[in-house]
């Protein structure tokens, strides 16, 4: 194969304010959640045999089921009919249209892998009450697939092949080290996976089932090394993978594993964050996150050239998915606005790529909404801090409005430059809402992702104190109305803000935070033990730094907390348990201080179910509106 390229690319990056063009005050149309909700969630995108139709994921019925949408933009067409468990469409059959999908119960994350039979009948494919699944692949001669399931042993995840013909199952590979899989060769010999070392550290092995063989990769040196196997071309014998050795930043190397050879095909000043082949091998499709935008490139593998995709109308394309010849493909595309629309192109007609659906809701104007502009700031220490930041159309100098200081899930997660309902809902209200990518966030490069690490409630938190400032020198923040929000990790950094900082911050909105990390890392799922010694690692050992542990948890300096906050928990939710946001809440109550509990009985960890996203953050604008805004 003709080498793609290397290609080292430097990227200037502005420190300080940048504001929307034109920003001139003005009043807007204020629309309820449920219209910014009714936006239809849709995800996924699986063509079918004939490639007439995609198969993709919906919350158009008000819980999330499978549709089909033909590519001539005509009506969806439901295919399931769940009004309880999320159904999430992953992949039609090669030769029918019977589809493989997968579904929890109530939010618990116990997936199983379930086939849809033209019938419109189900088979569950992994039954059992306590065990969990996913699709991985079909095999390359499209007359089987591999799933992986822990049903054996709960911590680990083997790998299974089942054909297409009765859905036998065989194991293919038991794993009993904790290995996680990317990908199964061609010819079936060999298997491509990573094992999890640390935060800082994974490696890449491929087993060869002729010779029993499983062999640690040698594309770098040893030490502090993140690698993340993709797959295999489709000779077979080499493998594509992401590496930041002696580098900042996730590039891309190609490496022959029989030989060793390897050599270095994309090297960037951002994260490429994944690879992968086309249907039939045609091209490679790269992924990079370029300032918490995805950018895409699309290589001919023949020649080794950048072939150009059709231009995104207005925002930026979010994932490219191929149909069977690969002559046309399927992608999203996702505005700060705009929710991500689907649309389909074909590469052997060109013209202008059709938008398939179309997700805002008609009665909401794109133009009452906020354009998101990617704003940075001194910290504390002088690290400078990357952001999201949304200003309100009705702000300025001699208008004033409140802020909110929102914080990503994780740890290491990263806010991005997309359609955000909540985020929209508040700024559409009159709040200014920096979307934060404080220290320890991922896409800014391997120092800044660990600086975080058995530094939680620390520098990070102080990061969210200091955008403060940030927001106040806007000249329309009010500085004395600045609030913190978030779920999960950042509902965490929520929590500790009152409990660490009580003057900090006028009002907090947890969403399912993390109160107690000793209970929480001693509870963890049994399924998370192949990053169980990598999550030790970055927040601390329940078994040896309790103490510690105890330091940084607000649940044990709740008597600290005298603003205001609102909590919302799911009761299934197998990450943060229900009762870390009880005790919480009792304590913070103990104090006499306003908190307002929101239980979502049918809900785990994020609330899917439409009618309980809307009563959530129903609930959370009011309490704003009572605690933060003047009077």
């Amino acid at each position: 194969m003709t080498p793609i390229r290397t290609l080292v690319a430097g990227a200037a990056i502005a420190v300080g304010l940048v504001w929307s063009a034109g920003a001139e005050p003005r009043a807007v149309k204020q629309y309820t959640i449920a219209k910014l909700l009714n936006t239809i969630a849709i995800s996924g995108a699986s063509f079918s045999p004939d490639g007439s139709k995609i198969l993709v994921t919906s919350d158009e019925t008000g819980i999330y089921n499978a549709f089909a949408i033909p590519i001539d933009g005509g009506k969806p067409a439901q295919l399931t009919t769940s009004t309880t468990d999320s159904v999430f469409g992953v992949s039609y059959f090669p030769g029918d249209e019977r589809f493989i999908y997968t579904a929890d119960q109530g939010g618990n994350e116990l997936n199983h892998v379930y086939v849809r039979e033209l019938d419109g009948k189900s088979v569950d494919l992994t039954p059992g009450d306590k065990l969990k699944a996913s699709f991985l692949e079909w095999a390359h001669d499209k007359k089987s697939f591999f799933i992986e399931s822990n049903e054996r042993d709960p911590r680990y995840f083997d790998l299974y092949e089942v054909s297409l013909a009765g859905y036998t199952r065989t194991l293919f590979f038991k794993n009993e080290v904790g290995y996680s899989f990317s990908n199964v060769s061609p010819d079936k010999r060999r298997i491509l996976m990573r094992k999890e070392e640390s935060r800082k550290k994974s490696d890449v092995y491929v087993h060869d089932l002729r010779t029993g063989e499983t062999r640690k990769t040698a594309h770098h040196d040893g030490g502090d090394v993140l690698c993340n196997p993709q797959h295999f071309t489709p000779d077979g014998k080499t493998i594509h993978c992401l590496t930041d050795m002696d580098h900042e930043f996730q590039y891309l190397v190609r490496e022959n594993v029989e030989t060793g050879e390897k050599e270095i095909i994309e090297k960037l000043e951002w994260d490429i964050v994944y690879t992968r082949m086309s249907e039939t091998d045609k091209y490679l499709i790269v992924a990079i996150n370029n300032d918490a935008r995805t950018e895409f490139r699309l290589y001919d593998m023949a020649s080794g050239k950048q072939v150009d995709l059709p231009a995104a109308p207005g925002a930026g394309v979010e994932s490219i998915q191929f149909n069977r010849d690969d002559t046309a493909v399927a992608f999203y595309v996702h505005g700060g606005r705009t929710p991500g629309d689907l649309f389909y192109y074909n590469l052997t007609e060109g013209g202008a790529p059709l938008q398939l659906t179309h997700r805002l809701g008609k009665n909401v104007d794109p133009d009452d909404l906020v354009e998101p502009d990617v704003v940075r700031f001194k910290s504390f220490d002088g690290v400078e801090i990357p952001g999201i930041l949304y200003k309100p159309h009705q702000a300025d100098a001699t208008a004033k409005v409140p802020a909110l200081v929102y914080v990503h899930g994780g740890p290491g997660g990263q806010t991005r430059a997309t359609y955000t309902p909540l985020i929209q809902y508040l700024a559409n209200h009159g709040y200014a809402v920096y979307a934060i990518n404080n220290r320890g966030s991922s896409g800014y490069g391997k120092t800044f992702f660990a600086l975080d690490d058995l530094k939680h409630g620390e520098g990070d938190l102080d990061d969210c104190v200091a955008s403060k400032k940030m927001l106040a020198d806007t000249g329309y923040v009010e500085p004395a109305r600045i609030g913190i929000i978030g779920g999960s990790y950042g509902g965490y950094m929520v929590c500790a803000a009152l409990a660490f900082r009580p003057q900090e911050f006028n009002v907090g909105v947890d969403i399912f935070g993390v109160t107690n990390w000793v209970r929480t890392l001693k509870s963890i799922p049994a399924w998370w033990e192949a990053g169980r010694k990598s999550l030790y690692q970055e927040l601390g050992d329940p078994a040896t730094q309790e103490e510690y542990l105890r330091k940084i948890s607000p649940l044990f300096h709740a008597k600290n907390i005298v603003k205001p906050m609102i909590v919302l928990q799911g009761a299934n939710d197998p990450r943060v348990l229900q009762v870390e946001s009880d005790e919480m809440v009792a304590g913070v109550r103990a104090n006499g201080v306003p908190v307002e509990y929101v239980i979502f009985p049918d809900e785990g960890h994020g609330f899917r179910k439409k009618e309980n996203q809307i009563s959530g953050y129903e609930k959370v604008l009011a309490f704003l509106d009572t605690h933060l805004k003047k009077p």
